[in-house]
């Protein structure tokens, strides 16, 4: 890789990190990351998401059987026959026919269905859609910060001072494919780590250091080799866990999402400390030929979900087989669904709802959530509405899987909202590892009080070097400056006034010209 290309394939602002060559994975994402600390026990759990980009037709995955004749009017091009489908026992729904796996799953209740999952006034653009569901944002704001990286960083607000280190040698999150997404990114880095040919990122890494100037360019260069430094190390350890690990199941080279994972199982295998994952499947804009119109049983949805399915499967026995799978909950998302009425072209246009899966030993079992009532007089302008918020969903994992108080998931979701029975009762880290992992790295700023109504106090480090000191709303929006110049190497103080601003939570962002960090506070 050419030293351009690396810069260019960067994203918001993270560096891709080393790995896996031979596997022939390449960066979905961004760079920069965080760990996990102590040593792995039963409740360290891990969550595994599958991004289903382009948008999932749900009345074609999930189907409801009993509205068939309704079905067969309103969108002929694609129905599928009945006979063909996959009953879920004591249920009126049905599964695709290439679903096999995740039917088998479903009577194990070892899957969990949720239905008509979105989010009120959808939007259909695949850009917009896709930030609103990785951010976890209302449709009618902007969110620069992703619901994944906000729960990092307050579970680590030290980060990216001191990582790694001993207690956490591994990264927090790791990112799969090859765009990058808004998932993992937090108020102050990306939390996550992008798998990518390692030879190639380290061909362009240099051991010499030279002086940084002192400019804005300068500022940025500091930042720059600071990630590197890190991504080097986090690199060698993701190499290391590849060799430690074993996967004990035979993942097929022509399926994409298998192959991603199968670095995951490895992972996990190997004992990474690494609790969140992200892989993803493309392909599901499927405005024309979803279906052959000869058999629709095949055609390109078949083939995706048949990816899908094969590659869930594997991924869940090698779990068990690796004696892993009580600690791993996996589930799968779309930006959207499709339309009721099939188009023209043997497909389905953008739409609202779609389901969503949980699978893993951990899940309840079941469905949740009612069949969509569909009427015989709809038309090409009517959707499927959410029955669920997708922060309920969020919420609901944040609690159940991720131990995360309720107070902290309102944090993180900007709102409270009513969570799903999706997870098993489980135990939890206790408050003493938490209160480690909040603690661990390095602090190069600190707040108190962290909860007032009239001033704040800014403990903070400077190195003879350009500081700066940004004050940053809740969605990572930065509202002033309040410090930007050089100061002497120690400890300094800075009182700063929030009478002014709205009640909510806010982040000092402390900046050198090697590292960044913000701490946050909130106005009363």
């Amino acid at each position: 890789m050419k030293r351009r290309e690396f810069i260019r394939c960067t994203g918001h602002g993270a560096f891709l990190t080393g790995l896996f060559h031979s596997m022939g994975i390449s960066p979905f994402g961004k760079s920069v990351l965080q760990q996990l600390l102590d040593s792995l026990d039963d409740t360290d759990h891990v969550l595994v998401m599958i991004f289903l980009s382009g948008g999932n037709d749900g009345l074609n995955t999930v189907v409801p059987m009993e509205q068939m004749s309704v079905l067969h009017k309103l969108r002929p091009h694609i129905v599928l026959p009945d006979r063909a489908l996959l009953p879920l026992p004591n249920t009126s729904l049905g599964l695709h026919p290439s679903l096999d796996t995740l039917h088998q799953l479903y009577s194990e209740d070892r899957l969990t269905i949720v239905q008509n999952v979105g989010y009120p006034n959808q939007d259909f653009s695949h850009f917009r859609s896709s930030d609103i569901w990785l951010s976890a944002s209302s449709a009618d704001e902007i969110i620069s910060t992703g619901w994944m990286g906000r729960v990092l960083h307050q579970e680590y607000p030290n980060y990216p001072e001191g990582f790694p280190n001993d207690k956490a040698p591994d990264p927090l999150a790791v990112e799969m494919g090859f765009l990058s997404s808004l998932t993992f990114q937090g108020p102050t880095t990306n939390m996550a780590v992008s798998i990518t040919d390692p030879d190639s990122f380290y061909e362009i890494i240099e051991d010499k250091e030279v002086d940084i100037p002192n400019t804005p360019a300068g500022n940025k260069l500091g930042y720059i080799r600071h990630v590197i430094h890190q991504s080097q190390q986090y690199g060698q350890r993701l190499k290391e866990l590849s060799r430690k690990g074993q996967n004990k199941v035979q993942y097929p080279d022509d399926n994409p999402l298998a192959q991603q994972l199968k670095i995951i199982a490895r992972l996990i295998a190997a004992g990474s400390t690494s609790r969140i994952y992200l892989a993803y499947l493309e392909g599901f804009d499927t405005h024309d030929k979803q279906v052959d119109p000869s058999d629709h049983t095949q055609g390109e949805h078949a083939t995706l979900l048949r990816l899908l399915d094969q590659a869930i499967g594997l991924f869940l026995k090698d779990l068990e087989r690796n004696r892993v799978d009580q600690r791993v909950l996996g589930m799968t998302f779309s930006e959207f669904g499709r339309r009721i009425v099939s188009n023209a072209s043997d497909g389905t246009d953008h739409g609202a709802a779609a389901p969503m899966f949980f699978f893993g030993t951990p899940v309840q079992g079941g469905i949740i959530g009612s069949n969509p009532a569909l009427h015989p007089d709809m038309t090409v302008e009517d959707n499927l509405p959410p029955q669920f918020d997708f922060r309920q969903v969020y919420a609901s994992v944040l609690e159940q899987w991720l131990c995360l108080e309720p107070h902290q998931v309102e944090n993180v979701l900007f709102g409270r909202f009513q969570t799903l029975p999706i997870c098993k009762s489980t135990d939890c880290l206790s408050t003493a590892t938490r209160r480690t992992r909040q603690q661990s790295g390095t602090t190069q700023v600190q707040i108190h009080p962290n909860r007032t109504s009239d001033f704040i106090h800014i403990s903070f480090h400077a190195y003879g070097q350009p500081v700066f000191l940004d004050l940053i709303d809740a969605r990572g929006s930065r509202i002033h400056t309040l410090l930007a110049k050089t100061l002497p190497k120690g400890t300094h103080q800075l009182r700063y006034a929030i009478h002014d601003l709205p009640a909510g939570m806010y982040y000092i962002r402390w900046r050198s010209l090697q590292s960044v960090q913000s701490k946050a506070f909130v106005k009363l």
